[in-house]
């Protein structure tokens, strides 16, 4: 359909985009690494099938599949044990797990499979080598899962309100890439044609997770009654997703890797500038009262026994219908797209504002979703040395004025300190005043840290106003990495946070659900303000669909009416 471009495109401004609590107001969109996997599965119609699939009545033992890309060959082997009751935790500190899975390059023979068998269960206590890409776990949903074997063993499909309340059969408790426990390096999948995209691999061993719940329970359920026991139905197979649990363990990546941030943000903004700037045709408007419709139905859907979340959700929905009356009365232009953002800028809170630009961006797939081949970055942090003092303390103040007007003589702000755990190395809260380790604190106060460069540079500058950025490092070595971190952001817009990460006020939650928003995830419910559990694929189309016509049109998945 032909498009009408008004203008050069206009991007929000960081001190919008990169607000915490609005990052933390995320919804999924084309761009997140979950649609972006399933459009090039769909579209280069990828060949799945089970080539081992030795469970017992219980559904234990162990199913492997072979996956065929254009480009290559995968196998995703999956062993399923019994886990006894007191070892059922989504805590790190697990041992056991109902599930734990890997998905593989190239072949599998006897020899790797043993070794996979002794390794994989055991998880990071396992060895593993480069062939391995993703290494994960996970856990059943004990409602779902017994309430959906007992149905379909008695030869009735389980009631669709089910996953409504809870949209899994399992939860992932760790997805892990990227070189850990030494399996495939991150640089070993940027030149891999089906899995260069940011975190591409995980979510596609998480897809196959999904695959592999509803051929076990389906298995499990003809054991129990071979006789009466039925497949589920197909609508509610779509409406099944993976659930995850994450807690701080997620949280440092988006303060550890601004580069990233910076990419994925602003190809976000990108798109919406794309999508603001063109004129609005009756289809579109058309459209986008259709997927507002969906949005609110699968919203009052979501379920969540967190206050604050709960609030949000329902604030969200009652400007949904105020957003779409108003909708009802505009007519098609040029300018529709802008005046209704700004309307909910106006009248609405931060998650009806972002579920829009979600929205927006499912209106011109033509635009959109090229935008995803750009969500990945080398990133670059070397130290200019050379840069003149003065420069740098320049580029403070022009770049970072955020981070400059914190008051750290507050007692609150100082509250939170970050640290690694011991036990497991992960990322863990204390509170200052309360708890002891702040002297090994991870250096994730970003705005105290700048604040503290800049006052020693402006110190030094009063001493050395010709000094290079060599001799202030010289002689105060600590800043060496704020410094890098200022140098390699001098051209960013977005890939700084704007928050101070140590107050009290400050909600880690908000960081969780930015990056899970970014992989695609939905019906986020928060068990505190540390750790949340959501969903992934609700609505993705199944294995048994590659290769049919494919719109991408799965977004916001609503319950099947009558279950099927």
């Amino acid at each position: 359909m032909p498009h009408t471009v008004l203008a050069t495109p206009t991007l929000r401004p960081a001190s919008q985009v990169m607000n915490l609590a609005r990052l933390g107001s995320h919804f999924q969109s084309p761009l997140s690494f979950v649609r972006s996997s399933m459009r090039r599965m769909m579209n280069q119609r990828w060949q799945i099938q089970r080539s081992c699939f030795d469970l017992d009545g219980e559904g234990f033992g162990t199913a492997i599949y072979r996956i065929d890309t254009p480009n290559a060959h995968y196998h995703c082997v999956i062993f399923s044990a019994y886990l006894p009751p007191e070892k059922r935790s989504d805590r790190v500190i697990a041992d056991q797990w109902d599930v734990t899975f890997v998905l593989v390059a190239g072949d599998v023979d006897n020899a790797q499979l043993a070794d996979l068998q002794r390794n994989v269960p055991l998880q990071e206590a396992g060895r593993f080598d480069a062939r391995v890409l993703v290494l994960s776990r996970a856990n059943r949903s004990l409602r779902n899962f017994d309430r959906f074997l007992a149905a379909l063993a008695e030869g009735n499909q389980p009631d669709p309100r089910q996953l409504a309340e809870v949209g899994y059969l399992y939860r992932t408790t760790a997805v892990y890439g990227n070189g850990k426990f030494g399996i495939a390096d991150f640089g070993c999948l940027q030149d891999n044609a089906d899995f260069s995209q940011p975190f591409a691999a995980q979510m596609f061993t998480v897809y196959m997770l999904r695959h592999f719940s509803i051929e076990q329970i389906e298995h499990m359920a003809h054991a129990l009654a071979p006789q009466q026991a039925v497949k589920l139905e197909p609508a509610l197979q779509r409406y099944l997703g993976v659930g995850n649990a994450t807690g701080l363990g997620m949280a440092p990546f988006l303060i550890n890797h601004p580069q990233l941030v910076e990419q994925w943000i602003n190809t976000r903004e990108t798109a919406l500038a794309q999508v603001l700037a063109q004129t609005a045709e009756a289809s579109r408007l058309t459209r986008l009262q259709t997927l507002l419709a969906r949005a609110r139905q699968h919203l009052s859907q979501t379920l969540t026994e967190d206050q604050r979340q709960h609030e949000q959700n329902q604030q969200t929905l009652a400007e949904l219908v105020s957003l779409a009356d108003w909708l009802c009365l505009q007519a098609c232009g040029s300018d529709l797209w802008s005046r209704l953002l700004a309307w909910s800028e106006a009248h609405a809170g931060l998650g009806c504002q972002e579920l829009l630009v979600s929205l927006l961006l499912e209106l011109y797939p033509e635009l959109v979703t090229p935008l995803a081949d750009q969500m990945g970055v080398v990133e670059d942090w070397r130290l200019d040395a050379q840069m003149p003092l003065e420069q740098l303390r320049e580029l403070i103040e022009r770049q970072y004025g955020w981070a400059l007007a914190y008051d750290f003589s507050d007692v609150d702000a100082e509250h939170f300190f970050w640290y690694r755990s011991a036990e497991k190395e992960e990322p863990r809260l204390g509170m200052r005043t309360e708890e002891p380790g702040a002297e090994k604190e991870m250096q994730l106060g970003i705005a105290r840290n700048i604040q503290r460069c800049h006052a020693a540079a402006l110190a030094y500058l009063a001493a050395q106003p010709q000094a290079l950025t060599a001799h202030f490092l010289i002689s105060q070595p600590a800043f060496k990495g704020t410094v890098r971190r200022l140098q390699g952001m001098a051209l960013s817009t977005y890939g700084e946070i704007r928050a101070n990460l140590l107050a009290r006020d400050m909600l880690p939650i908000h960081l969780l659900r930015c990056k899970l928003a970014f992989f695609g995830a939905g019906k986020f419910d928060p068990k505190s303000s540390r750790w949340v559990r959501i969903t992934l694929f609700q609505g993705a189309p199944l294995v048994s669909e590659i290769g049919q016509p494919f719109d991408d049109d799965w977004n916001f998945a609503v319950m099947p009416h009558g279950g099927v």
